[in-house]
């Protein structure tokens, strides 16, 4: 099926068989005064990281088993995915009864990999990256007549499961004027786009990818698909590397445009909706708001419904994103002080960080340092803070008890 001859028919097709509440479940949609306040718009969450696996996959994956079910049957599910595709095949083929093999790259998030498993999927982990991953699933589906791979993004019924997400979100706040969806190899955005086309196409249907993964915008310019030999970014769920004829196809004919955002700029949307939202959202989860919070976009005055796709992040990327975000905020402060190497000196600085209500992570000692005359030394303090005006008055009060004092993360 092409661009062209995929349309809201088959997401209508694709919400009958999505039966089982177990596998797909209403998400609900959150008003955010933060975020509204912020840009002047009335801002509305879209939580589809509360799906079931915490993220919308299950939708295009549990659309495609019972459609293969429905024509020549299905004994064997085999995928590839950086993680969220993988919980979403892994836990619609259990439903139904089908084996599951499911290919991740080798530095795929451990959570995502033992969820994956615990949906009841057999897991072979295969090169660095998505790509990688996808070249060696198609090849053991090749192998095995009885397997049917399960395309992350490029297949129609894929496409339509997502699709029943926009239908949700139409019904969910009928006078939206502005979406924005995450785009990785772009099956949400498609489906989201084709449904909100026919039911409300008055909406502004806005694409977001983040830098180093970014495909569609020199596809969408040089009309074929593009891809990336290596992507680098926080946002793991939407670091696909390419688009498909089909997905591209439908952004040219339903997407009304398409941003990118910076992972700096996804890491604090990240912290922004764990403080005002109280939600935990993943880098691809978040790029929505990240988007929304760009000066790209512009939403004065609209009802804009950003949405949270995936809620999959794992604590070590959670600390990687928290400790990034708090030194962009200046709350997480590397100061260092030259001093004369003797006693007292330690005591003494900890004790003018502690008159400001600070708080030591960590300190050093740095000796062996270029520069330094006989005697002398560098002391290191991580020290948590409110901000950077706290910051700022920890580093002046040291300078005047005669220290020399140096930010040295300051972004």
């Amino acid at each position: 099926m092409t661009a062209a001859e995929f349309g809201f028919a088959d997401i209508e097709a694709a919400r009958e068989r999505l039966d089982d509440e177990s596998v797909v479940k209403r998400t609900p949609v959150e008003e955010s005064t933060s975020l509204s306040a912020m840009v002047g718009a009335d801002v509305h969450l879209k939580m589809e990281h509360l799906q079931w696996t915490g993220s919308f996959k299950p939708r295009g994956a549990y659309n495609k088993i019972r459609e293969c079910e429905e024509e020549d049957g299905i004994e064997r599910a085999i995928a590839a995915s950086a993680g969220n595709h993988a919980q979403g095949v892994a836990l619609a083929a259990t439903k139904r009864g089908v084996e599951s093999t499911i290919v991740m790259p080798k530095a795929a998030p451990q959570t995502k990999i033992d969820a994956t498993r615990g949906y009841g999927a057999t897991v072979e982990l295969e090169g660095r990256d998505f790509q990688a991953a996808m070249a060696h699933a198609k090849g053991l589906a090749e192998e095995d007549e009885e397997a049917t791979f399960v395309h992350a993004y490029d297949d129609p019924a894929i496409v339509a499961g997502q699709g029943t997400l926009g239908v949700e979100m139409v019904e969910d706040l009928p006078e939206v004027e502005t979406v924005i969806v995450p785009i990785g190899g772009g099956g949400l955005i498609s489906g989201i786009a084709t449904a909100f086309s026919e039911l409300s196409p008055e909406t502004r249907i806005v694409g977001v990818q983040a830098e180093e993964a970014a495909t569609v915008p020199e596809s969408l310019k040089k009309g074929t698909p593009q891809t990336l030999d290596t992507v680098g970014t926080i946002a793991d769920g939407i670091a696909t590397g390419g688009v498909s004829e089909l997905t591209l196809g439908i952004i040219e004919e339903h997407v009304d445009e398409v941003l990118t955002v910076s992972d700096d700029e996804i890491a604090r949307a990240i912290l922004l909706l764990l403080e005002r939202a109280k939600q935990l959202v993943e880098g691809a989860g978040a790029a929505g708001v990240a988007a929304l919070l760009s000066e790209e976009l512009d939403v004065t005055g609209e009802t804009v419904m950003p949405l949270l796709c995936g809620g999959n992040l794992d604590m070590p990327m959670l600390q990687t994103v928290l400790t990034h975000a708090m030194t962009d905020r200046e709350q997480l402060l590397h100061l260092r002080v030259r001093i004369t190497d003797a006693p007292g000196r330690m005591a003494d600085l900890s004790g003018i960080i502690a008159e400001h209500d600070a708080n030591i992570r960590w300190v050093r000692h740095d000796r062996a340092v270029e520069g330094l005359a006989v005697g002398e030394a560098h002391l290191v303090f991580c020290v948590i803070t409110s901000g950077s005006e706290h910051s700022r008055a920890i580093t002046r009060a040291i300078e005047e008890r005669g220290y020399d004092a140096t930010i040295i993360n300051r972004r």
